[in-house]
């Protein structure tokens, strides 16, 4: 526990949300241990400072719904098949923070008890307290919603003070900063801005829902070493979406 950074600590809970594709590195595919390892550290230099950590991380690295339904396959079933990559993610994660001596608990919304828990708001919430970190896969357990939604779902149930969005860039911007060199970067924007403009934070559903219960979320990069605890701290660069 760090004395000095303490009484800056802003949040006490909260749930960070990255993508499957941050678990990749620079393969192509699939999870890249060295990368996981080094989320882990991240998400443990947090959960030091006594902060309360849940996670959920979509699957796009190992399969994407939408991408297998554009191919032919039937939606349900292809983001059925989606839901059981974040479960593949969720359980790598784990061995991750384990082996940085974080006891952490994998919950699924879709039931599979041999490799985690079923999802029940009450434990999970048991867990939280006992400086466990939780990692929610499998999605919402239905078919059409996204990781993101699913991630909004579960901040809100948990009583989270905020949603960290995992990225590679440092924030929201209006346009894509690795393409345009005069991408202009946002310090804050409203949940209505990011939906007008389609600013691709997340997708609507997550972002209304977000909205309609003033949960914030803090978009920051994922790559900046130190950059996950340095924002609970006060410090960084990130975009806060807000009301």
């Amino acid at each position: 526990m760090s004395a000095q950074a303490e009484p800056s600590i802003k949040y006490k809970r909260v749930l960070l949300k990255i993508s499957g594709e941050a678990l990749m590195g620079d393969q192509g595919y699939g999870l890249h241990p060295p990368t996981v390892a080094r989320i882990a550290r991240e998400v443990k230099s947090v959960h030091d400072l006594g902060v309360e950590v849940c996670m959920v991380i979509g699957g796009g690295n190992i399969f994407r719904g939408l991408a297998g339904s554009a191919q032919g396959m039937e939606r349900t079933t292809a983001d059925y098949m989606g839901m059981l990559a974040t479960v593949m993610n969720a359980l790598g994660m784990q061995a991750a923070l384990e082996a940085e001596g974080i006891h952490t608990r994998v919950i699924s919304a879709i039931p599979m008890d041999q490799v985690c828990e079923p999802y029940i708001r009450r434990r999970a919430v048991r867990h939280l307290e006992k400086q466990r970190v939780c990692i929610f896969a499998a999605g919402t357990g239905n078919p059409y919603f996204t990781t993101d939604t699913a991630a909004t779902l579960r901040a809100n149930e948990m009583s989270c003070e905020a949603i960290f969005k995992g990225t590679k860039v440092d924030g929201v911007y209006d346009k894509d900063p690795k393409k345009f060199a005069d991408a202009k970067r946002y310090d804050t924007v409203s949940y209505d801005e990011v939906l007008q403009k389609n600013l691709g934070v997340m997708d609507a559903s997550a972002i209304a829902l977000a909205r309609d219960n003033n949960l914030p979320i803090i978009v920051f990069s994922l790559d900046e070493p130190g950059g996950f605890r340095g924002i609970l701290a006060g410090q960084g660069t990130y975009t806060r979406v807000q009301g």
